[in-house]
Order: C-alpha cells, then sequence, then structure tokens
C-alpha cells in the first residue's frame, strides 16, 4: 500500500484520488483515507528520525512479546 502512495503522491494525486485504487491485501478490504495519511505521516517520520522510528518499533516488540492474549488473540486485561 505504502509504496502505492508514494509513487502516486510523487505525481501528485491527492490522497482521496489514491483511495480508491488502494487495497490492504492482508485482508482484502480498502483502506480509509485516514489510514492512508497515517501511513504517509509515519514513513515520513521513519525518514526524518530513523534513531525515533527504531526505539518505537523495539517497544512494539517488546510489549506484544510481554502482553499476554487469550486464545483468539485479543489482548487480556491486566491488572485491578
Amino acid at each position: 500500500m505504502l509504496p502505492t502512495v508514494l509513487r502516486r503522491r510523487a505525481l501528485g494525486d491527492s490522497m482521496e484520488r489514491i483511495q480508491p485504487d488502494l487495497i490492504i491485501q492482508a485482508q482484502g478490504i480498502q483502506p480509509s483515507v485516514a489510514s492512508s495519511y497515517r501511513a504517509l505521516a509515519e514513513h515520513k517520520k521513519a525518514q526524518a528520525y530513523p534513531e525515533a522510528a527504531q526505539a518505537d518499533i523495539t517497544a512494539l516488540h517488546q510489549r506484544s512479546a510481554t502482553t499476554p492474549t487469550s486464545a483468539c488473540g485479543a489482548t487480556t486485561p491486566q491488572g485491578p
């Protein structure tokens, strides 16, 4: 999805024109315009601050490794 957004934005297309052509392949659905903007913003942040982006990824992996999940994959509540 992101490579398509980047390529089309470089050609001058608006996000509203790009969005109908996008498909999240793992789920077979179209992302919202907001999701597309969010992905673009995260990409720009990672380009501008690679150390911060790596720290975010590391923290996410650590959190997911220590957070218990139920049989269906949902996060279980922690504490009272």
